[in-house]
């Protein structure tokens, strides 16, 4: 089975019934006409198709206002695969007939061929004949009436585009015969896609390059730990390109037939794969996978039982442990009774993205977004429009963080000769995100190494990202062990606290805050570790009060309960905290400030269980500036708390 496309019908194995036409007399007595009609009969009865199509041309040309060789003409076709030429004999010859209602099964068939191509005029007309079909229809009714809703939303979606045709991509991508699921690191450096270059070939996990000049580098395969002689598709990758979870089937000791595997990557090598285990994978198709951005929770498809419809989405966290949770259902409303397949979380985690046939559409599988509201409830899925969602059905979608360029796959036109849905290529595709289809919240990143303040060396270390407003935390990565480096998202409206931390280490306390500014760009930051050594001191960058008062505020309890965690967990540690000002105001008054901010804090310590002896406090009011107090910035940077080790 392959792992990452939805299975099609292969219409040339199917022996289909040939529907009223193969039985129906024909409305002339041209003897000459009659005369073929019994002859293209009997040939289609033998299953000779290819020799009753050219008798039933050769009727259709010489008797161009007989419906019936058409109709015929077209059921054989489709039965041979040959939809677009079957569409176009079932429209020409039902457009020549009577309503009849014993030929219900032919107006169905013409409306399914008519949604195919998008022809959605001629599929409206084709479903509203087989309602007007009385009792023969009854078994069809439901679906028909659901298509005229999908052809009443197309023409409407079609005469109101959001946002231009997305773009073919160039080499050297789109070298192979088939490439899909897009998927880029947070700072848009690296594209990972699904591979195969034939269609006899399997799929392998491709990586390019996107260069600063806007050129996309040549693909090379992940890693030789990952692709195999099993089928590897539909990864996905963490905001720091350092978790990979991918699709693979048929693999010794699997859960299913298709099941997720995990990789983590430590300098440029990957790790061996690793399935994530029966609390996650099913023993039915699990596939489709994507990660948030900081790899710590992911959403994918399966078709394990229990779920709303066909195919649905679940989701699963990583918990305090390390451990990947139960996967859920994500239930209504992105659930339907239809398939829901191919997530894409954006990487600010604020809305899901996804294709499905189980709702008002353009008729197939559409792409669909959801905006997260809790936890567990999202709101109601939207329809991304045309040209996003065509006649076609939809693979999959990607949207950078920063909202401004989308990626996704799409089937070519069908070739001369290509007469299975499957083999038609597909291929990579890249638009501007129109401002309807972007997520809520737009994202950049700061990434950079930490290393030891004292040797200069890389470290590993836990990178955390706190919302100050909600002491949520939203993002948890760790720095590389070999080179340092990190990756962390951040959303755009908000105020965060970030920590590194690293054990026998002091963590680093910084502050960013989006809330009110109008730069967003990413930052180059790297982060110094001081060892927890008596005489290093570290700036409290999150502790908060307002002008001229002592009193912390509010959001300063994420850095106060950061610093009641470090007391627990060095308890031989004694600190001191010291308090500084900038120099506006008088120096009396700045040394009592200070003074009092540094026992605010404090006290809280004490007030959460910090033995006293452990503890004492200092103000220096404005006599210790870091840097000159010639501007706001310079005095903001003035303004503050240290933790000295004593």
């Amino acid at each position: 089975m392959r792992l990452s496309l939805s299975a099609v019908p292969l219409l040339a194995c199917m022996l289909l019934p040939l529907g009223a036409a193969a039985q129906a007399t024909l409305a002339t007595a041209n003897t000459k006409a009659r005369s073929l009609w019994d002859k293209a009969q009997t040939q289609a009865k033998e299953r000779n198709f290819a020799k009753a199509i050219e008798t039933l041309t050769v009727l259709n040309q010489k008797f161009p206002s007989l419906g019936e060789p058409y109709v015929l003409r077209g059921s054989l076709l489709k039965a041979m695969g040959e939809n677009r030429p079957a569409f176009e004999a079932y429209r020409d010859g039902l457009a020549k007939l009577p309503a009849d209602a014993n030929r219900a099964n032919d107006y169905y068939t013409l409306g399914e061929l008519a949604m195919s191509f998008g022809e959605y005029q001629t599929a409206a007309e084709s479903y509203r004949r087989l309602l007007k079909s009385g009792p023969k229809a009854q078994r069809f009714a439901p679906r028909a009436q659901r298509q005229l809703l999908n052809c009443e939303f197309a023409v409407k979606a079609m005469a109101s585009p959001v946002g231009v045709q997305p773009e073919r991509l160039g080499a050297p991508l789109n070298t192979f015969r088939f490439q899909y699921f897009p998927a880029l690191t947070a700072d848009s450096r690296f594209l990972l896609y699904t591979g195969r270059p034939t269609s006899e070939s399997g799929e392998d996990l491709f990586v390019s390059k996107m260069n600063k000049d806007g050129s996309i580098g040549d693909p090379a395969s992940i890693s030789p730990f990952i692709n195999t002689p099993y089928n590897e598709g539909a990864g996905t990758i963490s905001g720091d390109g350092k978790t990979l979870v991918f699709a693979s089937c048929d693999r010794p000791n699997s859960v299913g037939n298709c099941d997720l595997y995990i990789s983590r990557r430590t300098g440029n090598n990957w790790s061996k794969p690793q399935n994530l285990g029966r609390t996650v994978n099913s023993v039915e198709w699990d596939s489709q996978p994507t990660l948030s951005a900081d790899g710590r929770t992911l959403y994918f498809t399966s078709t394990r039982r229990g779920g709303q419809g066909q195919e649905d989405i679940y989701v699963t966290t990583l918990d305090a442990n390390g451990n990947w949770t139960p996967a859920r259902n994500l239930g209504r409303p992105v659930n339907t009774p239809g398939k829901d397949m191919a997530p894409f979380i954006h990487a600010s985690s604020s809305t899901l993205y996804y294709v499905t046939d189980g709702l008002v559409g353009m008729g197939g599988l559409d792409v669909y977004r959801c905006e997260q509201q809790s936890s567990t409830t999202w709101s109601e899925p939207m329809n991304l429009g045309y040209p996003l969602n065509t006649h076609e059905n939809e693979a999959s979608l990607f949207i950078s963080s920063d909202n401004r360029r989308g990626f996704c796959s799409r089937s070519r036109a069908a070739e001369p000769g290509v007469r299975k849905e499957q083999d038609r290529p597909v291929e990579l595709f890249s638009f501007e995100v129109p401002q309807q289809v972007r997520a809520r919240e737009t994202s950049t990143y700061t990434q950079g190494r930490v290393f030891d303040a004292v040797t200069k060396k890389p470290i590993k270390a836990d990178v955390q990202l706190y919302d100050l407003n909600t002491d949520e935390l939203t993002q948890y990565v760790t720095s590389d062990s070999e080179n340092g480096d990190y990756t962390v998202v951040l959303n755009e409206g908000r105020q965060y606290a970030m920590y590194a931390a690293a054990d026998k280490y002091l963590m680093s306390s910084l502050s960013f805050d989006y809330s009110d500014k109008r730069s967003f760009d990413p930052l180059v930051l790297d982060i110094y570790l001081e060892p927890v050594r008596s005489g290093r001191s570290i700036v409290l960058n999150n502790l908060f009060f307002d002008t001229r008062e002592y009193a912390l505020k509010p959001k300063s309890r994420t850095e106060l309960n950061r610093l009641v965690g470090f007391m627990k967990q060095y308890p031989e540690v004694q600190v001191e905290i010291i308090g500084h000002t900038d120099d506006v105001g008088s120096d009396d008054d700045n040394l009592v400030l200070s003074q009092n901010r540094a026992k605010s804090v404090y006290s809280y310590l004490i007030s959460q269980g910090v033995k006293v002896n452990r503890l004492r406090f200092k103000g220096y009011g404005e006599s210790k500036p870091l840097v000159a107090n010639d501007t706001e910035s310079h005095r903001q940077q003035n303004r503050r708390i240290e933790l000295k080790i004593l």
